[in-house]
């Protein structure tokens, strides 16, 4: 199976940066697109950043242009830094991706989430 390990949440003020890290281990074959989300407590799920196996990105508006996806192909991690944090950006954050694993399969994988808290 693949997994998908985080870190780098924790407690930050406005105006603060963060980066998060996902790394992907297990029997993989090829990742396509990488993601992350988000939920806010009491909240659905929301995407929050996406980049595709060729490099392409899309971000929700509510980060455009404070935050930056980031994946690093020979570790199997994606990275999400953020700057110009908001309380609002508070949240459990969960990086996402699919694939294909060693037997050529489809493989969708979540990780554990990490929280992010934007206060002063």
């Amino acid at each position: 199976q693949v997994q998908l390990v985080e870190s780098g949440g924790g407690s930050v003020q406005p105006g603060g940066s963060l980066r998060l890290s996902c790394a992907a281990s297990g029997s993989i074959f090829r990742i396509y697109t990488m993601n992350w989300y988000h939920q806010v407590s009491g909240q659905q799920r929301e995407l929050v950043a996406t980049i595709t196996n060729g490099g392409e990105t899309i971000y929700a508006d509510s980060v455009q242009g404070r935050f930056t996806i980031l994946r690093d192909n020979a570790k199997n991690t994606v990275y999400l830094q953020m700057t110009s944090l908001k309380p609002e950006d508070t949240a459990v954050y969960y990086c996402n991706t699919n694939g294909l694993n060693s037997r050529y399969e489809s493989f969708n994988a979540w990780g554990q989430g990490t929280l992010v808290t934007v206060s002063s």
